[in-house]
C-alpha cells in the first residue's frame, strides 16, 4: 500500500480542520481527493509530505510511518504544493539544478535536468529567470522539481493551475503516464480533469470523506434520489398530460416542444412516458434519460 492513512483528524486551535480521516491509495493509482475551499485538502497533503503532523492519527507512506521515517519519506515523495515556492531570481535549469542537490544527486544533475525540462515542456524557456516567467510556466517548474529525484509518490496540489487549455491537456497527459508507475495523489477544482485522469475520487467536505468511489461509478452513486429525463415530442402539449405519471416530483418545460422531467421513483420512467404519447397521440422524437455527472455529485454532496 503506496499511501495508508488511519482516523487523521487534525486541530488549529477549535478548529477542526480533519475529522478522523482514513483512506488508502495503491501503487499505479491516480486519485483525485477534491472538495470545496476550506475542506481540508491542503492540510493532508502537507500532513502526508511531512510538513506539518496530525493532531492525532497515523500515515504511512510505502508502509513507512511518517513519523518515525521522515527523512526517507521525503525522499521517495514529490510535492507540488498549492501555492508553488519558487526562488524568483534564479534561472529555470540553475533553480531545478538546485533541487537535485537537495536530494544528493548532484553528480547525476547534468543528465537529469535536461531530461525532466524536456520532459515538463520548460525547453523554450530554460534561460530565463523564473521570475520572468508566466504562472503557467511557473507551474511548470514546480511539477519539474516535485519529479527531479523520480519520486515514487506524487502528491500534487492543484498541478494545473494557470495553465492554458493547451498546457493543461499536455500536464494531463504526462500525469496519466506517470501513474503508470507511481503512485498519485491530486488534487484539483477541474471536473472534467478528475474524470479524464483519475481512475478513483475522494470527496473531502468540512474535513471529513463523504464519497470514496471509482471515478467511472461515481456518477451513479446518487442516481437513486433522483432521475432527470428530457424528452422531445412532435407538438406543443400541456403539461398536466405529463402530471398523470406516476412518482413525478418536477415538470419543466424547456422550449415549446422539449421537457424535463424529474422523478425520485425507483423504476424508470421513460417506457411511461411513451405509452403516454402513444394513448394522447404524441409522437416522440427524443427521449434522454441524463446520468449525474461528477460536478452534480460534487454539489449534492458539499452542498449543505
Amino acid at each position: 500500500m503506496s499511501i495508508l492513512t488511519k482516523e487523521i483528524s487534525k486541530r488549529y486551535g477549535e478548529q477542526l480542520a480533519l475529522d478522523h480521516v482514513s483512506f488508502k491509495v495503491r501503487k499505479g493509482e491516480i486519485v483525485g481527493l477534491i472538495g470545496p475551499n476550506g475542506a481540508g485538502k491542503s492540510t493532508m497533503f502537507k500532513i502526508l509530505t511531512g510538513y506539518i503532523p496530525p493532531t492525532s492519527g497515523d500515515v504511512y507512506m510505502n508502509d513507512l510511518d511518517i513519523v518515525e521515517h521522515s527523512l526517507e519519506i521525503r525522499k521517495i515523495t514529490g510535492y507540488l504544493p498549492e501555492h508553488n515556492p519558487l526562488y524568483t531570481e534564479m534561472y529555470v535549469s540553475e533553480y531545478l539544478h538546485y533541487v537535485a542537490g537537495l536530494y544528493g544527486l548532484r553528480n547525476k544533475a547534468g543528465k537529469l535536468v535536461p531530461e525532466i525540462i524536456l520532459r515538463t515542456g520548460l525547453d523554450i524557456e530554460r534561460k530565463k529567470r523564473i521570475g520572468e516567467l508566466s504562472k503557467g510556466f511557473r507551474q511548470r517548474i514546480g511539477l519539474a522539481q516535485a519529479l527531479i529525484h523520480n519520486p515514487e509518490i506524487l502528491i500534487l496540489d492543484e498541478p494545473t493551475s494557470g495553465l492554458d487549455p493547451n498546457q493543461i491537456i499536455e500536464i494531463r497527459n504526462l500525469i496519466a503516464e506517470l501513474g503508470k508507475e507511481k503512485t498519485v495523489l491530486l488534487s484539483t477544482h477541474i471536473m472534467q480533469e478528475v474524470e479524464a485522469i483519475c481512475d478513483r475520487v475522494i470527496i473531502i467536505d468540512k474535513g471529513r470523506i463523504v464519497a470514496d468511489e471509482e471515478s467511472k461509478k461515481i456518477g451513479h452513486q446518487l442516481r437513486e434520489s433522483t432521475q432527470t429525463i428530457i424528452v422531445e415530442f412532435d407538438r406543443e402539449i400541456d403539461s398536466e398530460d405529463l402530471q398523470e405519471i406516476q412518482g413525478t416530483d418536477q415538470i419543466k418545460n424547456i422550449d415549446r416542444n422539449r421537457w424535463l422531467i424529474q422523478s425520485s421513483s425507483d423504476r424508470d420512467i421513460r417506457g411511461e412516458i411513451f405509452e403516454l404519447a402513444v394513448s394522447k397521440g404524441y409522437k416522440v422524437l427524443s427521449l434522454q434519460k441524463k446520468e449525474k455527472s461528477l460536478e452534480d455529485v460534487f454539489r449534492d454532496l458539499t452542498t449543505s
